[in-house]
């Protein structure tokens, strides 16, 4: 750190997280309420609850912050709830349909369901424009740019009250021209309007790709523009020295700019950091297999780090919505603290993924809410203190929660309101664990072999469960937990990513001198935006990828080399990783067959100094911690068992305590199933273990018999 403070801001649906590092190894987390409709509101409430509890004001903090980092769901909410910009296309004439047709079929899971609806449509037809202009696969143009069309395609827009345009031709990423001139005359004609070029966004083969691509992200510009504009201006008001910083979906940093340019980038920009945070938290223990999960009071993110690096997805449908450009993969399901308890048409009990977020919240809140959600449920069954949640700053009624499981849910089915309350545990632990599965199991990895990670405010009270249905023994939960996407982000270095189509097979001294001239160019390109950003040369790392296939296949996949001069001879190590990385994937390989390359992409990495890692004194034992007994429910009977509580802020370094029991953070609650024994680590993190008792039970006969 070159200054006295950095700042993490992780705006979530329910919550907005704080981090506040300082230069001596001190740092606090600190949460308040998000605000959906005024994003703003929720940073100028936490910098206000900082300059509360530490008496160091909004001005002081920021006036010496080296990096003030922000990761927003604005572009998320926006697109989950289709209130973008109104967005007009300009396409290849016969392909404007291209994001309706898509390609061919519905998505994976709903190929054959034909009942399954179609996506709705970011660009109406009417707002599709399709322009008289075709390049051939060979970058020669067949028909030239009729210009004449996209000025009348110009005219209808600003008719329509078009707010932004993407312009996505055939073949372009060969052949740019057509489309640069095409985004001239639109300069030209609506001089406020945000603009995409799709061959600029995402320079790579595939049409349908690059147009969906282009959409989204010009469907989310402007938004992102107002929150950007408005961010920036905030801070610069506080004495800001540095521009702020915001956390994109590719796991890296970028300039305001950058992020309302490549909107696109931020769409998952929050739970995108959690893997560098847990890398970092998991780190004394040399732990790089790890599972993170997040659960905070709308949904539940799910990220999975093997051998230290984070899945990277490219080409995938998000929201529905095809996107090129590559994102940290984050599995989300509708699965938070505010997920909302209701009764299906067979008479079976379900959870989420209807939230009922933070206004009005649960009805534990007691802020309106009517609906029984995880978080009512939880404070029934004794593992949240009705004190309240956030230091007491947020009181919760018990009695409003156990009305609401009442008359919605226990009396419906017939049972106690304890039993209805452990089957919404249940229901909703068995929603995560699925998802777990979906990152783990379904892609090969086999999740006894990860540490699981609990990161987000309401995870700690679930993770032991989840741990148990998982079969994993090993469970890390940092003091951070409930702001860990927050820590990630100022732990994350600057990051951007430059792509090139490279259509060619390789073989020979031609496609070897092809591929080195376009990784140099890329690398040359990062390399002067990050100096432009105020980075050294010997701050600077790249990675390479490219996307590969064998000749006569219809898809690719990316194989990762490191950076070194692309000559004939090393061709072959750039096919041996192919081949490996095939293997890997679908268990063969076919060495004697020709290899193509598709793509190539460099990654490009400004580092980012540090803050040093929090360290706590040695503790006096857990018994010095002991605030006291709760009843509280670990089982489907619905009986309730008097059990210790502790107080984690006087719970110290090496502090050792055994399950059934709660501990008790500002932030957020762990539940400790019995079975589990947990330990406070120097650096601030419970270790949680399966633990046998003296009788040598397991953790599944130890919860039975509990």
């Amino acid at each position: 750190m070159r200054s006295k403070y950095r700042l993490g801001i992780d705006a979530g649906g329910t919550f907005t997280d704080f981090i506040l590092a300082d230069k001596d190894g001190g740092v606090q987390i600190f949460k308040v309420l998000s605000t959906p409709n005024e994003p703003t509101k929720a940073i100028m409430n936490g910098l206000a609850l900082i300059a509360d509890e530490t008496g160091i004001s909004a001005q002081e903090i920021v006036s010496n912050a080296d990096l003030c980092i922000n990761g927003t769901t604005v572009g998320l909410n926006a697109l989950i709830t289709h209130n973008g910009a109104k967005t007009g296309l300009i396409a290849t004439s016969g392909h404007e349909d291209s994001i309706e047709i898509r390609l061919g079929h519905k998505e994976d899971g709903y190929r054959y369901d034909p009942d399954y609806p179609p996506a709705t449509m970011l660009v109406p037809r009417h707002l599709r424009k399709g322009i008289e202009e075709r390049v051939l696969s060979d970058g020669s143009v067949r028909t030239p740019l009729n210009e004449d069309q996209v000025r009348e395609a110009c005219k209808y827009f600003i008719a329509e009250g078009v707010e932004s345009v993407a312009i996505s031709f055939v073949w372009s990423v060969l052949h740019p021209e057509h489309e640069n001139r095409a985004a001239e005359i639109v300069r030209e004609m609506m001089p406020g309007v945000r603009l995409t070029i799709g061959s600029q966004l995402y320079p790579q083969v595939r049409e349908y790709t690059r147009t969906s691509t282009a959409v989204v992200n010009a469907y989310l510009a402007p938004i992102l523009q107002r929150y950007v504009e408005a961010i920036d201006a905030y801070f610069r008001e506080l004495g800001s020295k540095h521009p702020v910083r915001y956390f994109q979906s590719n796991g890296g940093l970028a300039l305001g700019k950058v992020v309302s340019d490549q909107s696109v980038y931020a769409i998952n920009s929050g739970p995108a950091s959690a893997p560098q945070a847990a890398l970092d938290v998991a780190e004394p223990w040399g732990d790089k297999n790890i599972i993170t999960v997040d659960m905070g009071g709308t949904s539940f993110d799910i990220t999975l780090t093997r051998d230290g690096q984070a899945n990277v997805n490219k080409n995938i449908d998000f929201l529905r919505y095809r996107i090129g450009i590559p994102m940290i993969q984050v599995e989300t399901l509708g699965a938070g603290g505010g997920s909302i308890g209701w009764i299906d048409e067979m008479g079976l009990m379900q959870m989420g993924p209807q939230s009922a977020g933070s206004e009005p919240g649960p009805a534990c809140y007691g802020q309106g809410g009517e609906n029984p959600t995880t978080t009512d449920a939880n404070l029934t069954l004794g593992y949240l203190n009705s004190d309240g949640l956030v230091g007491g700053r947020l009181p919760l009624d018990v009695d409003k929660a156990r009305a609401a499981i009442k008359a919605k849910l226990a009396d419906p089915l017939g049972i106690s309101v304890e039993k209805a309350a452990y089957g919404m545990f249940t229901i909703v632990n068995n929603n995560m664990v699925n998802g777990i599965r979906r990152v783990s199991v379904e892609r090969g990895y086999d999740p006894r072999d990860f540490v699981l990670m609990g990161a987000g405010g309401a995870t700690g009270a679930h993770i032991t469960a989840l741990a148990r249905e998982m079969g994993i023994s090993k469970v890390l939960i940092s003091k951070l937990a409930s702001g860990l996407c927050a820590y990630g982000q100022i732990i994350s270095d600057v990051r951007y990513n430059y792509m090139a189509p490279a259509p060619l097979r390789l073989e020979g001294a031609e496609a070897a001198k092809r591929l080195d001239g376009l990784f140099n160019g890329l690398e040359e390109r990062g390399r002067a935006d990050l100096k432009g950003d105020g980075f050294a040369e010997s701050d600077i790392s790249i990675r390479r990828s490219l996307d590969m296939r064998y000749v006569g296949q219809v898809h690719e996949c990316t194989v990762e080399i490191s950076p070194f001069e692309v000559t004939e001879t090393s061709l072959e190590k750039i096919k041996e990783a192919f081949h490996a990385r095939h293997k890997e994937l679908y268990t063969y390989d076919e060495p004697h067959n020709a290899v193509e390359v598709v793509n190539v992409e460099s990654t490009i990495n400004g580092h980012v100094a540090k803050p040093s890692r929090m360290k706590i004194a040695p503790g006096k034992g857990a018994e010095a911690a002991l605030k006291g007994r709760r009843d509280m429910v670990w089982d489907a009977d619905g009986a309730a068992r008097a059990t210790p509580v502790y107080d984690g802020s006087v719970l110290g370094a090496g502090d050792t305590l055994q399950g059934p029991a709660v501990i008790e953070e500002v932030t957020t609650t762990i539940a400790v199933e019995p079975g589990w024994s947990v330990t406070l680590h120097e650096t601030g993190t419970y270790v949680l273990t399966v633990a046998q008792d003296a009788s040598g039970a397991a953790p599944e006969k130890a919860l039975a018999e509990a």
